[in-house]
């Protein structure tokens, strides 16, 4: 049964889900919002294609359009594009744009829909691992996706203060790594089509939507392991954690949701796979949830991945963005995986 936008907005107001009309008076404030998109069977992904619109660059924007292929086959549209303006016909501010990526809210909290029209660098997943990626010619491909995304679980919402002053130094960390303001986290189901190598095709897909306006400070991060999925009976999770501190065993966040039988449940992490092998599909991605429901394992192996191996812009960490296939109670479903950790904890293969 589809969910009112009341349900879906998880106690935000409506208009939350609306995007800022114009530049933020703040010069840290960000409009951000991304997708992770699963074809139902597994053929292709989007992990991960997003928009970052950043006050300080409000007219140029940081763009990413990932897209990966069950064979191996990857595509890269990460760059920096200009922005539309946020009013639609009927007054409202509806629209994120960068470039050939668009976003709209057609409904908020309800039906949103992504365009991706544009080229894209073209290669195999194995290029990104060995670092060939980046240094060979560049192969550019034409693709456009075009998507409508239904959410079908209420929102998960962090919303925290912009003013840190009485926090500890560990949680003023973590709320600037996670943004001062309100992010939150949508399943969907989505209708599409997906044109690439001159062919056209329909597709139904699932994934996770994500919305924030926020400040977000990155400044001493060090890793994250971050899954999702939605099921075929509607039910989901989500969780994120941050790997302990030093001389410490807690995560140093530890966040997560269960939604079943109609019900989102608070939860926490109790066995977070974080990134320490660096390959393509296979991985053990398993996680142990606990809630009021109990201890939860859902099973997880990798696949459709993407990686930045080496970024000595975000503080040597190896990043993983995949989708992987879950199953949990007999059920299976294609999720998201975002996972880093600093190079000197992962191996290749």
């Amino acid at each position: 049964m589809a969910l009112d936008a009341k349900t879906l907005a998880g106690g935000l107001a409506l208009e939350k889900d609306m995007v800022f009309p114009g530049k933020p008076d703040h010069p840290e404030m960000r409009e951000s919002v991304s997708v992770w998109l699963f074809e139902e069977n597994g053929e292709f992904a989007m992990p991960r294609t997003g928009i970052e619109a950043e006050a300080s660059s409000w007219e140029d924007r940081l763009l990413q359009a990932n897209f990966s292929f069950a064979n191996g086959r990857v595509l890269n549209g990460a760059g920096k594009g200009p922005a539309p303006s946020a009013i639609d016909a009927q007054g409202k501010p509806t629209v994120l744009g960068a470039g050939p990526l668009t976003f709209r809210c057609i409904e908020p909290f309800k039906r949103w829909s992504v365009v991706y029209d544009g080229t894209a660098r073209d290669g195999h997943v194995s290029e990104q691992i060995d670092g060939s990626f980046k240094t060979k010619t560049p192969v550019l491909t034409k693709v456009r996706l075009e998507a409508e995304m239904l959410m079908a679980t209420p929102a998960w919402v962090q919303e925290v203060s912009t003013d840190t002053s009485k926090m500890s130094e560990k949680d003023a960390a973590n709320a600037q790594a996670m943004g001062l303001g309100y992010r939150f986290e949508h399943h969907f189901r989505a209708q599409g089509t997906l044109e690439i190598d001159g062919k056209k095709r329909d597709f139904k897909g699932l994934g996770t939507r994500i919305h924030r306006q926020s400040i977000r400070r990155l400044d001493g991060f060090f890793g994250h392991c971050w899954l999702s999925a939605l099921f075929p009976d509607g039910s989901a999770f989500g969780c994120l954690a941050y790997p302990p501190l030093p001389g410490k065993t807690e995560y140093s966040y530890n966040d997560a949701v269960i939604y079943k039988n109609g019900k989102l449940y608070p939860a926490r992490i109790t066995k977070a796979p974080f990134l320490r092998r660096i390959v393509f599909a296979g991985d053990d991605v398993s996680v142990e949830l606990e809630s009021e429901l109990g201890k939860t394992r859902i099973t997880g192996i990798t696949g459709l991945s993407t990686f930045r191996v080496g970024n000595p812009d975000i503080g040597g960490l190896n990043l993983q963005q995949a989708g992987a296939r879950f199953t949990w109670d007999g059920q299976s479903a294609f999720g998201m995986v975002e996972r880093s950790s600093h190079e000197s904890l992962t191996t290749i293969g």
